[in-house]
C-alpha cells in the first residue's frame, strides 16, 4: 500500500484512529465555503437542486470508472445494479430539459481506482449550468467565483490548448504525427509510456500533458485551457473551426485542474454517436460495457436549452484555500478511515 494510505491490518489499528484527519478550523472553513457558494449563485438567481446518487445507468466515458451497488426491495423483488454517480450531469439535464433554467448542485461523487494526493474516491463536487450561456461566459463565471472564494487576482490567464501544447511542450497537439509525439516524449525517462500503442494518439496527447504541462499551469497565475481537441469534447458542442475544436475548458491554479466545463452538446443525434463511440473505445480496452442513458437520449430528443455547464471539485477548491498539500488535510475522513 501507497504511503498515502499506511499499510495496517484491521487488527493492528490503534485507538486514536477514530478521530479525523483534518484539523476542525479546516471543517469549519468548508462549512463557510459551501455558505459563500451558496450566496454567489443566490445573489445570480440560479436555484440549488439535488438529483439521484444512485442511478440504473452511469457515465459512459472509458477514463472515467464508476461504482456499483445492489437494491432489492419493491420495484426490484429480484435485485437491480446501481451506480454511484461520478456526476450529477445526466440528471440536472434532465431537469433542464423540464424547463428549470439555471441550475445549480453540491453533491457527492464516487470515483473506483482514484486515490492520492488530489483523489478519494468520494468527493464533493459542484456542478451548475447556465441557460442561454455558451463556453466563453460560463468561463467569466467560473472566474468570479473562484477569484472571489480564493481571494485571487483577476484576469486569469486564458490560453487555447494548441498554446499551451506549443508553449510548455513545444508541439502542435493537433497536427504532431503520434510518432512525432513518442519521440518528444523519449527524451523524458521519466515519463510512463508502457500500453500507449500508435493507434492511441489521445493517449499520447494525454500523457503530454499530465507530466509535461499541467504541472506548470495556474502557477503564480489561474489558467484557462480552452478550445480542446474535437476528440476530447466529451459532451461538449464542437465548432467546425480547422481544425475541429470543442468548446471546452479546464481551470488550474497551482497545477492542480479544478473545473472541467462545456458548451454543452444538445444534439441528440450526436449525443448517440458519442455513446457509440464510448462503447466500441470500453469494447476495445475490455472494460465492462456501459448502457447509453435512455432517459437523458429522451431528455435531449425533448430539447435541452441552449447552455453552458461545469464541475467544479470542491475539494480541491479547499486545498487550494489552504494552502494544503493532500486532500487527505481537508477531509473529516479520507477512504481509509471511513
Amino acid at each position: 500500500m501507497s504511503a498515502v494510505f499506511p499499510d495496517r491490518p484491521e487488527a493492528e489499528i490503534v485507538t486514536d484512529e477514530w478521530r479525523a484527519i483534518a484539523a476542525l478550523d479546516h471543517l469549519k472553513i468548508r462549512a463557510h465555503l459551501l455558505k459563500d457558494i451558496r450566496a454567489f449563485f443566490e445573489v445570480r438567481g440560479v436555484f440549488e437542486v439535488e438529483t439521484p446518487l444512485l442511478s440504473q445507468t452511469t457515465t459512459s466515458d472509458p477514463n472515467i470508472h464508476s461504482m456499483t451497488t445492489c437494491y432489492a426491495g419493491p420495484g426490484f423483488p429480484h435485485g437491480k445494479k446501481f451506480y454511484l454517480q461520478t456526476s450529477p450531469e445526466f440528471a440536472m439535464k434532465r431537469l433542464l430539459a423540464c424547463g428549470s433554467g439555471s441550475i445549480y448542485q453540491i453533491c457527492k461523487a464516487f470515483r473506483d481506482g482514484e486515490a492520492g494526493k488530489l483523489h478519494n474516491p468520494e468527493f464533493t463536487l459542484l456542478e451548475w449550468y447556465r441557460t442561454g450561456y455558451d463556453y466563453g461566459m460560463l468561463m467569466d463565471e467560473v472566474e468570479e467565483l473562484a477569484a472571489e472564494i480564493l481571494h485571487i487576482k483577476s484576469p486569469f490567464q486564458r490560453l487555447t490548448y494548441q498554446q499551451a501544447f506549443e508553449q510548455y511542450a513545444g508541439i502542435n497537439p493537433h497536427l504532431a504525427s503520434v510518432e512525432e509525439m513518442r519521440s518528444h516524449v523519449a527524451r523524458f525517462s521519466d515519463m510512463p509510456i508502457n500500453g500507449l500503442t500508435n493507434d492511441d494518439r489521445d493517449g499520447w496527447l494525454d500523457l503530454i500533458m499530465s507530466h509535461m504541462i499541467e504541472p506548470r499551469l495556474g502557477t503564480g497565475q489561474a489558467t484557462f485551457i480552452y478550445d480542446y481537441p474535437a476528440s476530447k469534447a466529451a459532451l461538449a458542442r464542437v465548432r467546425d473551426d480547422v481544425p475541429a475544436v470543442a468548446e471546452r475548458f479546464e481551470l488550474y491554479i497551482e497545477g492542480i485542474e479544478l473545473a472541467n466545463g462545456f458548451t454543452e452538446l444538445s444534439n441528440p443525434q450526436e449525443q448517440r454517436v458519442r455513446f457509440e463511440r464510448d462503447l466500441e473505445k470500453r469494447r476495445l480496452g475490455k472494460l465492462v460495457a456501459i448502457a447509453s442513458d435512455r432517459r437523458l437520449l429522451a431528455a435531449l430528443d425533448h430539447g435541452l436549452p441552449p447552455c453552458a455547464g461545469v464541475a467544479l471539485g470542491l475539494d480541491r477548491l479547499l486545498m487550494i484555500k489552504l494552502g494544503a498539500s493532500s486532500i487527505r488535510d481537508i477531509l473529516a475522513f479520507p477512504v481509509d478511515l471511513a
